[in-house]
């Protein structure tokens, strides 16, 4: 079927008041950059809905996009025919006859926007479907109330559109329009799955991603990177930033007790990540922690940890459970990615026995036999700043080179 346009309906943007203008707003920009690569098509955000004008490009690979673009609730491809009833019905014959597989219940409804047609809403919805019974007279019965298929008529002034089928969006909010955020991404299964969570709910990510050469590998970076390139299709690009972290891991070893390892090198990765937020202008920073699931993540490590700032430290997947984590990850396509053996500088330092309640004044003092200033400030003059688009492959490259090399 040869689709003229997609008619794309808002979710929670219906309820935003005073703000839904700047929320549409935000949602065109963010579907024109996911179908950036298709010339022809025109986007056009509209106070009660979305439409994409496809002007002959073929409407399967933009209907792709469109399921990952959040702030969308669902769509509809749509037949333009000519303003005259013998149109309307060929076009509603030929849509039925992709969908009528069968015994099947049908209803038609009708919205006129062009009030100088000649045809009223309800003669519309009683001569078409009456065309629609007559075409299958087997198959097709007429139920209002829970049908099969809703054909849906619009009678605008450019024409009359078309549509049956109802195809669900991403949901959410438009990425965006909740401010932004800095994402500490490890290379785990948990942070990408909260890093998503957060887009949904219209933040701006940037991922913050911390590695220690060599105790890291080149495999451990590219994976992050991959990662990151696996989320840019719901925002279209994310920036993706590395910072150095080997001196500060190294010095934290030599001078922090093996129970407190953990703790001080996380409050220096906070410390960072919030550094990267205000230079940034991020409004708060986000990681894949949930609640007990190790050591780290008790509530009194929290405490310890998140002691260095009073900036707000999101936790998208506090409440989740790993088999949660572990379906929201295969569902979009981050977790065969997360388990591939590269260890990141989360674990190549980590002790056998970290402690689960550590004590907040020990950290602190801990923390102070370090030049925590000087430390974070070559850390913050090291970093690389990477633009990373939808899709980008980063570990196929690297293995690449190493094959070479042999």
């Amino acid at each position: 079927m040869k689709y003229d346009e997609i008619m794309v309906r808002y979710g929670e943007l219906s309820t935003k008041g005073h703000n839904k203008k700047s929320f549409i707003d935000r949602l065109g920009s963010n579907v024109r950059k996911a179908l950036h690569q298709y010339d022809q098509v025109k986007i056009h955000p509209n106070q009660d809905r979305l439409h994409v004008e496809l002007n002959g490009t073929d409407a399967e690979p933009v209907m792709e996009r469109l399921k990952q673009v959040f702030g969308i609730q669902n769509f509809s491809p749509s037949l333009r025919v000519e303003k005259d009833f013998d149109s309307v019905v060929e076009a509603a014959v030929a849509i039925f006859k992709e969908q009528v597989q069968g015994p099947t219940t049908f209803k038609v409804e009708t919205k006129r926007a062009d009030h100088k047609f000649p045809m009223g809403t309800f003669e519309m919805n009683k001569q078409l479907g009456g065309a629609l019974l007559k075409a299958f007279p087997t198959d097709l019965s007429v139920d209002v109330h829970h049908p099969d298929i809703t054909l849906r008529v619009e009678i605008r002034l450019n024409g009359i559109y078309l549509t049956s089928a109802k195809i669900l969006g991403a949901g959410g909010l438009p990425v965006g329009t909740a401010g932004k955020g800095m994402m500490m991404l490890s290379g785990g299964i948990d942070s990408p799955v909260a890093a998503y969570l957060a887009l949904k709910r219209g933040v701006s990510l940037e991922m913050v991603h911390f590695y220690s050469p060599p105790y890291t590998s080149e495999q451990a970076l590219a994976k992050a990177k991959e990662l990151t390139g696996k989320l840019a299709k719901y925002s279209g690009s994310i920036k993706f930033i590395q910072v150095p972290f080997t001196e500060i891991q190294e010095t934290v070893k030599e001078k922090v007790p093996e129970g407190y390892l953990m703790t001080v090198q996380r409050r220096l990765m906070l410390r960072l990540a919030c550094a990267l937020a205000q230079k940034r202008a991020g409004l708060a920073v986000f990681n894949g922690e949930s609640l007990g699931q190790v050591a780290s993540q008790t509530m009194e490590s929290m405490l310890a940890i998140e002691d260095v700032t009073t900036m707000p430290v999101l936790r998208p997947v506090l409440s989740y459970d790993k088999n949660e984590i572990i379906k929201i990850a295969e569902g979009i396509d981050t977790y065969d990615l997360s388990i591939l053996p590269y260890e990141d500088c989360c674990t190549v330092f980590t002790p056998p026995s970290p402690k689960t309640k550590p004590n907040l004044k020990r950290a602190r003092s801990y923390e102070a036999r370090l030049d925590v200033e000087g430390l974070m400030q070559r850390a913050l003059d090291g970093i690389e700043i990477t633009e990373i688009h939808a899709g980008d492959e980063f570990l196929n490259q690297n293995q690449d080179v190493f094959a070479e090399l042999l």
